[in-house]
């Protein structure tokens, strides 16, 4: 039928147009992008795939597959039509089974699609913001021996993703990142190296960060990207510090806002984010598939 749906494996270069106008009608509607950073750095690297979903010749929908998850969003002008039903359904015939994939927003639709086909939650990751001041505050002074420095390439590349695969060893996507992942985000128009704040200890160590992220086109709004601190530096409000400073570093750089993410089930890093003033804002879900054979519905 020629409104039927079809998907095609694209390059990001020849979709980068249909693409990039489909993302921004998508965050614009729905309030945050429709696909996270990994699965776009993903399919630069070649991991993985990007696919576009057309109508009648008119790109309608995109999905990025690969390493057994995958994201999906249709065009805010093409839903109600049942076009994300039909774009799960081809994605899953040309899959195994066990696939993970995110609905970002936790929408109502998504949540009916997902129970329809075998999907359930298994991880929360919250969205949280606060707003900022107008100036900033006096900043707190660090302990004895431990130094603030930004991000100068070279072997801070090295050093930092040794250190984030410790503070994140037990987070997979976060602790998996890797110096060609941190170089292409470097290549990144919104990569800012003085956004990129570093501790090192006396030895000249690096034991803690707080990578920051403003887009050039929406400058309103500053990101805490990631923050973390070497487990041994524990106890002495290192935390803290580079979350203060992370959000006068935002003030400086004309933010009105400060946004990031945590996943739901890290607690003392959510109470930590409360007590700075963070509050709810989106909640992005994690499903995956425990159903086998043919979708209900």
């Amino acid at each position: 039928m020629s409104d039927s749906l079809t998907l095609s494996v694209s390059s990001p270069d020849e979709a980068r147009e249909p693409f990039l106008r489909l993302v921004a009608r998508a965050a614009l509607v729905d309030g945050q992008p429709p696909f996270n950073d990994q699965a776009l750095v993903d399919i630069g690297k070649g991991t993985r795939s990007l696919l576009l979903a057309e109508r009648t010749s008119t790109v309608v929908g995109a999905a990025i597959v690969g390493q057994g998850e995958f994201e999906f969003v249709i065009d805010p002008e093409w839903r109600e039509e049942g076009l994300g039903r039909q774009l799960l359904e081809i994605l899953l015939r040309n899959s195994e089974a066990g696939l993970l994939a995110w609905a970002h927003g936790d929408h109502p639709a998504s949540r009916r699609l997902a129970a329809s086909h075998g999907f359930r939650a298994v991880r929360t990751l919250l969205q949280l913001r606060r707003e900022l001041p107008a100036s900033a505050g006096p900043g707190t002074e660090l302990p004895p021996g431990i130094s603030l420095s930004t991000f100068r390439g070279g072997a801070d590349v090295d050093d930092w993703v040794e250190l984030n695969a410790r503070v994140f060893a037990d987070h997979a996507e976060q602790g998996g990142m890797t110096a060609e992942d941190l170089r292409f985000r470097m290549s990144e128009a919104w990569f800012e190296p003085d956004d990129f704040l570093l501790l090192r200890d006396a030895e000249g160590r690096m034991i803690g960060y707080n990578w920051l992220k403003i887009e050039p086109d929406d400058d309103r709004v500053g990101e805490i990207y990631v923050v973390g601190v070497d487990e041994a530096h524990a106890g002495q409000g290192l935390g803290r510090f580079l979350m203060n400073r992370g959000l006068a570093r935002l003030v400086e750089r004309g933010c009105a806002q400060a946004a990031l993410y945590v996943d739901g089930e890290n607690t003392r890093a959510v109470a930590l984010y409360r007590s700075l003033g963070f509050t709810d804002h989106t909640i992005d879900v994690q499903y995956r598939q425990v159903l086998t054979g043919r979708p209900r519905g």
